[in-house]
């Protein structure tokens, strides 16, 4: 590729804000829950390029030919590759993408495909557009893609705080992670956090039923593993809370050692603390499997016995576990472990992927 920006570019980041800054000069968009995305063209080369600069080509090869035909040129573009089903995000089928065996890309590929939507544009034909303005290159942007159709999308916008307002509530059951607020007149600037996004938070009181260790050894606790009771009965690995400091990740290893005596006798996840690696890909979601994400990274963890009960804040749930990491908030003394239960969660109801289309 010959390009005025070439590959790799490292996209821009944002920082988290606890609400949708004030005053004018601000465009917000929803907040997609996919896999970040530059997209490069130079006439029939095609690059679908990860955030942390791998391609990304052979796990969406439904995307390439409507990226040829539907987009200018030359020309580089930053979106989101998402997965739409039942009206909603799916980023959990998202990720049953990223496998080795083409075989099983290619039939994913065909029985759900996937979509990509754009709301910046980096490129277009000889003109490096990263130092314009963000609401010059909005504005490109929505005129070069005027005629897209499905699968590419160019995500809503206002500069409208109540209109941002209403779609970081309503907007939450079709998987959206939030709002994201750019500045109206900032530059594109890869691997700096000059956007704002705001995002859901809650709260939740789970079991810990192990821990992992940290990286550093086995003088500090690394993670916790926290688990929900089921409608029947059946305490469900959620995630992990994790982001202690030092001192606190050693004052871990002292706290839960009691907890550790006899763990394995009549634990849950007896099964699971007996297979420190995992390889059924069925089995990816239980505390000790081998991620694809962390290759041969170690995730086999320890067992406790499952007396204690934490507060954690969490964003949105993805399927029946935490979204993203949970963040360890108190540790709940007054309450017994089998209150900790799905029916504390906060359902939200989906809201169709078309309305948010139409705001176009």
């Amino acid at each position: 590729m010959q390009l005025p920006v070439e590959p790799p570019v490292l996209p821009m980041l944002a920082k988290r804000v606890a609400e949708l800054p004030k005053g004018d000069g601000w465009i917000f968009e929803p907040k997609w829950d996919g896999f970040r995305a530059l997209i490069f063209r130079d006439g029939d080369e095609v690059l679908i390029q990860s955030r942390d600069t791998k391609p990304l080509n052979r796990y969406f090869p439904e995307l390439i030919d409507p990226l040829k035909t539907l987009l200018p040129q030359r020309c580089v573009l930053d979106g989101e590759v998402v997965l739409a089903r039942g009206g909603r995000l799916d980023f959990e089928a998202l990720q049953q993408r990223i496998h080795p065996a083409a075989s099983r890309v290619k039939r994913l590929a065909e029985e759900i495909p996937t979509s990509v939507v754009f709301f910046d544009l980096l490129c277009a034909g000889e003109r490096d557009l990263r130092a314009v303005p963000f609401r010059e290159r909005r504005a490109e942007l929505e005129k070069l893609l005027a005629d897209a159709a499905a699968p590419l999308h160019v995500t809503p916008a206002t500069s409208d705080r109540i209109v941002a307002a209403d779609w970081f509530q309503r907007f939450e059951g079709a998987g959206f992670d939030g709002v994201m607020a750019k500045p109206l007149d900032g530059a594109y600037e890869p691997d700096k956090r000059v956007m704002l996004k705001v995002k859901h938070e809650r709260e939740c009181d789970c079991v810990v039923a192990g821990f992992r260790w940290h990286k550093s050894g086995e003088g500090a606790v690394g993670s916790l593993l926290l688990g929900l009771y089921d409608d029947a009965g059946e305490l469900q690995h959620v995630g992990v809370a994790a982001s202690f400091t030092d001192k606190k990740r050693r004052e871990l290893v002292e706290l839960l050692a009691p907890y550790r005596e006899n763990a394995l006798d009549g634990h849950p996840w007896e099964s699971w603390a007996r297979q420190n690696h995992i390889t059924d890909p069925a089995a990816q979601r239980m505390p000790g499997a081998v991620s694809r994400w962390s290759g041969g990274k170690d995730l086999s963890w320890e067992p406790l016995r499952p007396e204690l009960v934490v507060e954690v804040g969490y964003d949105h749930m993805q399927g029946s576990r935490f979204r993203h990491t949970a963040q360890f908030r108190r540790w709940r003394t007054d309450k017994p472990p089998r209150d900790c239960t799905y029916a504390q969660l906060e359902v939200v109801p989906p809201q169709e992927l078309a309305a948010i289309f139409a705001a176009r």
